[in-house]
């Protein structure tokens, strides 16, 4: 690691801790609209950018926090491979360290992994200034507690990620959208069977009156799937999904407060009022409406499930689902071990951490 680029960070966390100043990392900004608002001082990690290792024949790339999105997609290019959980960008400057922290995946999740599937491992700032080292660059790691993986979807609350590296995969030789015409009860019957039979699927999704399902493989195996799949092929699929990732899709063009709902794929349609869209075989669920907080957030765990307002405005209530004692007792206890300070983006996940 450059040690220049690593010092300044971490002479200001140093800096923040003498003075009891409360830290709100940023890279882009392009997620900025995601989660509660936090306090402090703004800690940028933009410039704290490049690559540092890439081993296509291993499959595995380490890179830093500022390191734009772009770029990595652009090195794996070149050796046709990507990212295989999708990341969405949400601004063109959208960096590898808010992507994790933030612990976005898009359509092809469910079939790929997560993001925090694909975290072999990370270096961390902690609110001593010390530079922590968890997991590695092989695909099995057994070195005790899996911290690296802890810090997606953290939301930057327990140190500054400064470089992380990734499990990646080859890119499939084609990939094929078919379109099937069904109402959404019917839909999420049929998503839930597709998804326990050997299709090569790596998208789908149902709008309510469409399922979309992308099929990836090889030239012949997709041309043999597609015979026996059917449906109706899309010419623009590849716009499809990226629209979707990126929520260019019309679904997201309106207003109104925007509800990311997590379920079992098969739970039935919530009892909501509004607007749904289905993604990740009916496991991602989103939702446009006026309702109360508390009324989509019970919702939400009489089923099973947990949701978090995505963009909207959520007055002076929690942003993500509150969490029992139990678990909110656990979350405390990882933030006291991590930052005892309380440094770390202060309300940024929970208002109280």
């Amino acid at each position: 690691m450059d040690a220049d680029l690593s010092e300044s960070l971490r002479q200001a966390v140093l800096n923040a801790a003498d003075s009891g100043t409360p830290l709100r990392i940023a890279g882009s900004g392009s997620k900025a609209f995601y989660g509660g608002k936090s306090s402090g001082v703004l800690l940028e990690t933009a410039g704290h950018a490049g690559i540092l290792r890439f081993e296509p024949t291993e499959l595995v790339l380490t890179a830093r926090c500022g390191t734009p999105l772009s770029d990595i997609e652009a090195v794996l290019a070149e050796y046709g491979q990507m990212l295989p959980f999708e990341p969405p960008y949400f601004g063109a400057g959208a960096t590898l360290g808010g992507t994790l922290a933030c612990g976005f995946s898009g359509p092809r999740r469910p079939f790929a992994g997560s993001a925090r599937d694909c975290m072999l491992g990370c270096r961390i700032l902690n609110d001593n200034g010390e530079i922590l080292s968890f997991g590695g660059e092989v695909m099995k790691n057994v070195a005790g507690f899996d911290v690296s993986r802890l810090m997606v979807g953290a939301m930057g609350t327990l140190g500054v990620i400064l470089e992380a590296s990734l499990k990646v995969s080859p890119k499939p030789e084609r990939e094929l959208t078919v379109c099937f015409e069904q109402s959404i009860q019917a839909a999420l019957s049929t998503m839930n069977r597709w998804c326990s039979e050997p299709w090569p699927l790596s998208g789908l999704a149902c709008d309510g009156r469409r399922i979309y399902a992308r099929l990836s493989g090889s030239e012949r195996a997709i041309e043999a799937v597609y015979r026996k799949f059917g449906g109706d092929a899309s010419p623009d699929g590849d716009a499809f999904w990226r629209d979707l990732r990126e929520q260019r899709h019309e679904f997201f063009c309106s207003g109104g407060n925007l509800w990311r709902i997590s379920l079992a794929p098969a739970t039935p349609v919530l009892d909501l009022p509004g607007v749904w869209f289905y993604d990740w075989g009916g496991a991602l669920r989103w939702l446009k409406t006026d309702a109360p907080s508390e009324t989509v957030f019970r919702a939400a765990q009489s089923a099973g499930g947990h949701a978090a307002l995505f963009r909207g405005q959520g007055g002076d209530g929690p942003v993500f689902q509150p969490l029992p004692s139990g678990l909110k007792s656990l979350h405390a206890n990882l933030k006291r071990a991590f930052d005892p300070k309380g440094l770390f983006n202060p309300g940024r996940l929970y208002e109280d951490l």
